[in-house]
């Protein structure tokens, strides 16, 4: 589903704020400071496409690697018309923060190419997908460069872009990208790892503050690989009552709570929820006002507007999303009292994940989905145990605290390595 893209300034102008008061909390040197505000590196491509009519189009994409202090750079790769330097910027930013908040050893990239995939042929979005990975295969590899699946991105397009860098290389590589097929040396447990992670601290979250999760009431905006997952988890494993859920189409509500299963089967074939038979019909934006104990964003960047956030009357917040929250509204849910789980901890289970199936490819051996699964908890909760006590250390936000702990181990990383020559 194509979704419209918010404003990149914005998110990148948060994202910098949150660094400069981290930096500013702990004394970091202004040179670190200013690599920390800057990316490494940006490639820009255009390359022609040929079409199923036989002529051939133009397309842009875009890698960015913002920071590869503490190891290759790491990011998922996204197809959207409004794709753009700046929110591929900001969006490599914040996957640096996100891998050193659950200190795993990536750094932080990004990528995208300007297009409307729901409007290619699935034979077109392969040979764009091949031709892009050809256009930045100098950055690609296990050791630099491994992109990850991201928005109207698949496993699919993994194998692609594997498969495509294999055969240059004239030999298979596995660990070239992550969110791969398991036939590709995909990882159990990988597609719904990012869901998964939500639902983990979303549990640690709502015991630290007393919230009971049986019954509680989630209400979700962006039903997709996220969103679905994280619902479903929340519903089976914690005892939730999912009420609402809303995506670019419309929103569904219903009191007892929604069948998830069919609504995500009518979604994938309408995409959309909007329609579904069995329950209310409501616009996007009444979401944000429904009674709940749990809203979780799982769509894309600044969708939780000052506007939205007064209205907002739930227990937690779990940025599911990357960058859903502006600054000024992440003030006001403050001011309410309402608990914000930061999106660089919160939505960091698919990179943890990533990281596993990584490493399961560069050994050639593979974990049982058990294994993955007990092992991302456990990543999740030291992650959320180390923020939340820094948080009641500091008496500062979990989010602040989030960005202590990262832009600490960054800084910190960079001084142990020097600066060369």
């Amino acid at each position: 589903m194509i979704h419209s893209q918010a404003n990149p300034s914005l998110l990148l102008n948060d994202i910098q704020q949150n660094v400069q008061r981290a930096s500013d909390s702990l004394s970091i040197e202004p040179y670190l400071v200013e690599m920390l505000n800057n990316c490494k590196r940006e490639l820009i491509v255009s390359f022609p496409v040929l079409m199923d009519d036989g002529e051939p189009h133009i397309f842009h994409g875009y890698r960015v690697h913002h920071n590869i202090i503490r190891g290759p750079a790491k990011g998922g790769l996204r197809y959207h018309p409004e794709v753009n330097l700046e929110e591929i910027r900001a969006l490599a930013m914040l996957m640096t923060y996100k891998c050193a908040v659950v200190n795993i050893p990536f750094g932080g990239a990004k990528g995208g190419i300007v297009c409307d995939p729901y409007a290619l042929s699935t034979p077109e979005v392969e040979r764009l997908t091949r031709r892009f990975a050809t256009e930045i295969n100098v950055l690609l590899g296990p050791e630099t460069d491994i992109p990850a699946p991201d928005l109207n991105t698949s496993p699919q397009i993994m194998a692609w872009i594997m498969d495509t860098f294999s055969m240059n290389k004239g030999y298979s590589v596995l660990p070239v990208v992550t969110g791969k097929p398991l036939i590709v040396g995909g990882s159990q447990g990988r597609t719904e790892s990012t869901g998964r992670g939500v639902a983990n601290v979303t549990g640690f979250t709502a015991h630290d503050i007393g919230l009971k999760l049986q019954g509680a009431r989630v209400v979700l905006q962006g039903y997709g690989k996220v969103g679905y997952p994280a619902a479903r988890i929340l519903q089976d494993d914690y005892g939730c009552k999912v009420v609402g859920i809303a995506d670019v189409g419309g929103a569904v509500y219903r009191e007892d709570g929604l069948p998830l299963q069919p609504l995500k089967e009518y979604e994938e074939k309408n995409h959309t929820v909007a329609g579904f038979h069995g329950c209310d019909h409501i616009e996007e934006e009444e979401v944000f006002s429904l009674p709940c104990e749990v809203f979780i964003p799982a769509a894309l960047e600044d969708q939780v507007t000052p506007q939205r956030a007064r209205n907002m009357s739930c227990s937690i917040v779990v940025e599911a999303a990357n960058g859903p929250t502006t600054s000024e509204a992440d003030a006001i849910l403050q001011e309410k009292g309402i608990t914000v789980i930061p999106d660089i901890l919160a939505s960091a289970g698919g990179v943890v994940v990533s990281y596993f199936e990584w490493v399961q490819g560069l050994q050639s051996y593979f974990w049982s989905e058990a294994e993955v699964n007990a092992q991302l908890k456990d990543i999740m909760e030291c992650s959320y145990r180390s923020v939340a006590g820094e948080a009641r250390r500091c008496s500062i936000s979990l989010r602040e605290a989030a960005y202590l702990i990262a832009v600490s181990r960054v800084a910190e990383a960079t001084r142990v390595r020097g600066i060369y020559p």
